[in-house]
């Protein structure tokens, strides 16, 4: 017998599949996507996709951090981020990009299951912190992405070339320009939240091998920071913001994942 999770499942899918479908039929013929249409298409499969992940994730036990439960919610995060941002932004064809990852994260947290996984020691804060930490990096891994983007549309238009593929496909460079600021702002006030939070959780700082991570979420913080304060008052754009974008990302890679496999690898200590 057919669970419900699974029906429902399979109805996000649904959605994000018409969603994604829709988008593209409208780029190959070169017409406007309906902005209600697509909104309401995306808020269907987000709506759904949050009523098989939040029971599964948040459970009596408490939260159930299993790696299939996070590649569902980071997933669903960047499609959530990317729906804001179409509500008042045109970049209603970008979701062609986000709607299959949010699919394909659901598909993986309802196909595998891992065992339950706990944090013990932390309570509220530490839960706080992670979430908070977790759409961070989703919004900035968007602005980095974003920032490819950008750096590929400059470097057509640069070239002025008659086969402008990105220049043709995204909307135009000052559309994008913006949204990269508007992810990176977001991702910003993100991070500044975590790290605030992150305080609470700290019961010995070097014992829980968090220097690390907490120096290079520094260092990505001050490039962000920096980054914002160069463009609302100098003006900085172009080159410089992707540089400064990808550069601050960069940063938070090294600080968890490029930590985290230094510590569990090579030097067999839990991250």
């Amino acid at each position: 017998m057919t669970s419900l999770p699974v029906i429902i499942a399979l109805l996000a899918t649904a959605a994000y599949a018409s969603t994604f479908w829709y988008l593209l039929i409208h780029l190959l013929q070169k017409i406007p996507p309906h902005k209600l249409v697509t909104l309401v298409l995306l808020s269907l499969g987000l709506i759904l996709h949050a009523s098989v992940l939040f029971p599964a994730l948040i459970t009596p036990a408490g939260i159930n951090y299993n790696i299939f439960n996070l590649i569902s919610l980071t997933c669903w995060l960047m499609l959530a981020f990317s729906f804001l941002f179409s509500t008042y932004r045109p970049i209603l064809g970008l979701n062609l990009l986000a709607t299959p990852v949010a699919c394909v994260g659901l598909l993986i947290s309802v196909i595998w299951h891992g065992p339950f996984v706990s944090l013990s020691q932390g309570g509220l804060w530490l839960d706080v912190h992670i979430f908070l930490s977790l759409a961070a990096y989703c919004v900035l891994w968007m602005a980095s992405i974003q920032a490819i983007l950008l750096w590929a549309q400059n470097r057509e238009l640069k070239q002025k070339t008659d086969k402008r593929i990105w220049v043709a496909l995204l909307p135009p460079l000052q559309t994008m320009e913006k949204l990269l600021f508007d992810m990176i702002a977001l991702g910003f006030g993100l991070l500044t939240l975590a790290l605030s939070f992150g305080i609470f959780t700290i019961d010995s700082f070097f014992a829980q091998h968090l220097a690390h991570k907490t120096v290079f979420s520094i260092l990505s913080w001050l490039v962000f920071g920096a980054l914002l304060i160069g463009h609302w008052r100098l003006g900085w754009r172009g080159q410089r913001a992707i540089s400064f974008t990808l550069w601050g990302f960069g940063l938070l890679l090294v600080g968890f994942i490029g930590s985290k496999l230094v510590l569990e690898l090579i030097l067999h200590i839990p991250a």
